[in-house]
């Protein structure tokens, strides 16, 4: 681009200069050729004025003299008489073929003398060829001029371009940081403005990928664990033809709900889909949550009981409630210690569901960052509050550590229409 930019400025100027430099040059000969005859003729004039007062003053033409004062010219004097005089410094017969080129003028005395001079052009040449000389340095001067200028307008124009063709190929190679280069060309600031903007699309889809991943893994990892001892107390009892029904009905619904978990973040990943919100049993899911929790903790030597009103009903998508309980309650089994205490209170204008443990409780230093993503008091990941308050916000409710020794976690939701606590409903 920058090659033809510099040829068609080469070309346009040189078409420009040739149009400009042509009629000058003619222009110029004209004007010092017209000037070189009116001074031939003004010198013919004022000779036959001399050549006058001689004549009325010695009755003859003095002829050294004009050859002393114009050494340069040849000039003939033609009397009435018919004589002729010759004099000046330049001897030519100007009519013999072969003459050198000169500029001719004739002038006539009052007494009738006739007055004819010739210049030699030579000096006259030199003039025109120096104009022309001239001439030709300034449009040489002004297609350099011209090709200057080019060059820098074109590196102007083309850095912006090589500039947004790297930042193209950054954003090809996965470095998604908005560039930020302007360039005070309002074309290529558009086209900068667009790339940063897709960056920013980019990176927040990236992260979105990411953030899927990670979570993903993060709450995928409990019901594989849980599905794990549902095979093991299967394997266990194989003796026990009841047990290993009641055990297999129960990592089947583990197996569901693996399911259901993969569909809801993958949703929320592409934030192509939303699960329904619907009215809960807070009774039956947590007493079902309950159930399959218990193994596990009491695996450990610990458990988990189910205390607070009953009767209470929510606004929530069962899979979310599941999500966010799981990441509750796996938080006080990898960092808490004691007994796991789910709670839920009518809080008037929203059902509490309260998760509490007999652990030492959360480090003063990141008690207020506890929901942020990778801030954790021990050797988890820090996904799973930073997911489960994501989770909540989504559907309208909201997740707060209420107290932190012991570590006391709230899970504030929309009451259903009807319920216990939809009479004075208040924003969540």
């Amino acid at each position: 681009m920058r090659r033809r930019m510099l040829f068609s400025t080469l070309v346009v100027t040189v078409i420009a200069v040739l149009l400009l430099g042509l009629p000058l040059g003619a222009l110029t000969y004209s004007t010092i050729y017209n000037q070189a005859q009116r001074q031939v003729e003004q010198e013919a004039q004022v000779i036959a004025a001399e050549v006058e007062g001689g004549l009325d003053e010695q009755g003859t033409v003095d002829v050294d003299r004009l050859t002393e004062v114009h050494p340069r010219r040849h000039i003939e004097v033609r009397l009435k008489t018919g004589e002729v005089y010759t004099a000046g410094g330049w001897e030519i017969d100007p009519r013999a073929t072969g003459a050198p080129p000169s500029v001719r003028a004739t002038a006539s005395s009052d007494a009738g003398a006739s007055v004819t001079v010739w210049r030699d052009t030579e000096r006259v040449r030199e003039n025109i060829v120096n104009a022309w000389l001239g001439i030709a340095s300034l449009s040489l001067l002004a297609i350099g001029v011209a090709v200057g200028l080019a060059m820098l307008q074109a590196r102007r124009l083309t850095l912006p371009l090589v500039d947004l063709a790297a930042t193209a190929e950054r954003l090809g190679s996965g470095i998604v940081t908005p560039w930020g280069h302007r360039y005070g060309i309002s074309e290529a600031d558009r086209v900068a403005e667009v790339l940063d903007r897709s960056a920013e699309r980019i990176a927040g889809l990236i992260a979105t990928e990411r953030h899927f991943a990670t979570d993903a893994s993060h709450q995928l990892r409990t019901p594989l664990t849980a599905l794990s001892m549902r095979l093991e107390e299967i394997i266990a009892e194989a003796d026990n033809p009841d047990t290993v029904r009641e055990e297999g009905e129960a990592a089947l619904a583990q197996t569901e709900r693996l399911v259901d978990t993969v569909e809801s973040l993958l949703g929320r990943a592409r934030k192509s889909q939303q699960p329904e919100t619907e009215t809960i049993d807070l009774d039956a899911a947590l007493a079902q949550f309950v159930s399959e929790w218990g193994p596990i903790l009491r695996k450990e030597g610990r458990d988990v009981v189910r205390t607070g009103e009953r009767g209470l009903s929510a606004r929530i998508p069962a899979t979310d409630l599941t999500q966010i309980m799981a990441s509750l309650v796996d938080n006080a089994r990898r960092h808490g210690g004691g007994e796991v205490t789910v709670r839920t209170v009518d809080g008037g204008g929203s059902v509490r569901v309260e998760v509490s443990d007999e652990g030492p409780g959360v480090p003063e230093e990141i008690a207020g960052r506890i929901f942020e993503r990778e801030v954790t008091g021990g050797n988890g990941t820090g996904l799973g509050l930073a997911l489960a308050r994501h989770i909540a916000e989504s559907e309208g409710a909201r997740i707060e550590l209420i107290q932190s020794r012991p570590t006391t976690f709230a899970l504030f939701l929309p009451p259903a229409p009807g319920g216990p606590s939809s009479a004075n409903q208040s924003p969540v």
